[in-house]
């Protein structure tokens, strides 16, 4: 395969969009979520940004709504995706941190009683699976024997059917990241009797998934019913090797340094440069993999008959890093771990939009029940914006002007980072325990790689940022103590 640059086009779909508010609850349309794992935003072909096949989301990007300033508010796997469910922030859905077995002391899963949309779903009249990743329960004594749960952070547990949010299918894991032979709890399983399987993960899951659509002798759910199936997979998440040859191959040939040809990559011969040189082509052969097995769902949706009748959204829990800026993951304020992709296809509606809306975690959920027909269904608690006026071209889109950044400290709920981001600056200040209390502006516009922190020469902007900042505290009543 070779590197290709998109040409992006826009087709006119006036006659239907003049009469579209969402779709009438008496047609229902099903949903596939697809979900995986640090995928940053940049990694896609149709973004000419970097150097990495994509072809089934370079064509998907073609005929859906592009929201091209989508971020994760919280770049860490547990807190993005309770709040993608939750629709409600950290310190009110409890999961501060990542789930494991140090964050569970401090109670940071997410709670039973907490309303999920997929909760408001299964409650009128959809049925619902999630195949993949969840990572939203902490584990426990005695805690599973795997591979995950060897060191001293445990990470995996098994998700009991009263904390599955009105998911009825399961085919999952808490979070298992040897990806060439992923483990899964099915539906009826009891905590013990999970299984591992010889096939790379997304690979299994997109398998399941199209057994799912297929449904055959009404195995997965009731065919009366709509569906709303979340497809979780775990890669590109580490280990980035962990990946069938065949993708790799794709990359093998590339010339590495023109891989690294970015200013905010290290040099070769430095620790993170070394690293990112090391990782980058498994990383992209883990995108392609997953782009070949979203494909293969495209494909069983539109030979099942039910594309038109489908809403598909494709996004991510965060980015990754790999070592630019000297940051090995995610859990940071830059481009690569806060921006995220996020496309929409809405049957007859949308046809190759780009958005640069400020869209961030919390409004998946009301924009996810929005599309359906159920913005009536909206919690009045939910601080996030429907969408749906913005992707269907009908109605008035109420908008915001940046999003908020946080990074939560173990612990502690005065302490850690917190921030803004909007279409131009990036703004950040830190206030971790034993450290000085530091303050960074980024201008993407002028520096789109995030490498000149120019807050100390902009006194009057980082009041301005300040002060919405503080808003945000206020609006999510968090006690961050800015110095």
């Amino acid at each position: 395969m070779k590197f290709k640059s998109i040409i992006r086009k826009t087709l006119y779909v006036g006659a239907f969009l003049a009469g579209f508010t969402g779709f009438a609850q008496n047609n229902q349309p099903n949903i596939i979520f697809v979900f995986p794992d640090q995928m940053r935003g940049q990694a896609m072909g149709f973004e000419n940004e970097e150097f990495v096949e994509t072809p089934n989301l370079d064509k998907f990007k073609q005929e859906s709504v592009n929201f091209s300033q989508a971020i994760a508010n919280y770049p860490v796997c547990s807190p993005t995706r309770a709040m993608v469910f939750s629709g409600i922030h950290p310190l009110k859905n409890k999961v501060i941190l990542n789930c494991n077995n140090k964050s569970e002391k401090l109670g940071s899963e997410l709670p039973k009683d907490v309303l999920c949309w997929s909760d408001i779903l299964a409650k009128n009249g959809y049925d619902l699976g999630y195949i993949g990743k969840w990572h939203l329960d902490s584990p426990r004594s005695p805690y599973i024997k795997c591979k995950n749960n060897q060191g001293d952070t445990k990470w995996n547990e098994w998700c009991s059917p009263d904390r599955r949010h009105g998911f009825k299918y399961w085919h999952a894991y808490g979070t298992y990241d040897y990806h060439l032979h992923p483990m899964y709890w099915d539906t009826d399983a009891t905590r013990d009797e999970f299984k591992i399987y010889d096939e790379w993960g997304p690979t299994h899951e997109a398998t399941k998934t199209i057994d799912y659509i297929e449904n055959k002798n009404g195995k997965y759910r009731e065919n009366e019913k709509p569906f709303a199936l979340v497809v979780s997979i775990n890669p590109p998440h580490t280990p980035y090797d962990k990946v069938p040859q065949k993708y790799k191959d794709v990359y093998k040939d590339l010339d590495l340094e023109k891989l690294c040809d970015r200013p905010n990559i290290p040099a070769k011969g430095t620790k993170w440069g070394d690293y990112y040189r090391k990782h980058i082509k498994n990383y992209y052969a883990c995108i392609t993999g997953v782009d070949e097995q979203f494909g293969r769902i495209l494909r069983a949706l539109k030979d099942k008959g039910i594309e038109d009748n489908t809403i598909i959204v494709f996004t991510s829990d965060h980015g990754n890093c790999i070592g630019i800026h000297e940051r090995n993951a995610k859990n940071n304020w830059y481009e690569e771990a806060m921006r995220v992709p996020f496309m929409v296809k809405v049957p007859g509606i949308t046809n190759g939009k780009d958005l640069d809306y400020q869209l961030g975690s919390l409004d998946i959920y009301p924009t996810l029940l929005g599309l359906i027909g159920m913005s009536d269904k909206i919690p009045s608690n939910l601080k996030g914006i429907d969408y749906t006026p913005a992707i269907t071209g009908k109605g008035k889109q109420k908008t915001v002007d940046h999003q908020w950044y946080t990074r939560m400290q173990y612990g502690s709920k005065v302490n850690g980072v917190r921030g803004i981001r909007d279409n131009r600056y990036t703004f950040v200040i830190t206030n971790e325990k034993g450290k000085d209390q530091e303050v960074f502006l980024f201008d993407r516009r002028k520096d789109p790689y995030q490498l000149d922190n120019i807050a100390s020469k902009n006194k009057k902007k980082v009041r301005q940022m300040t002060t919405l900042l503080k808003k945000d505290l206020n609006k999510f009543e968090d006690p961050f103590i800015i110095k």
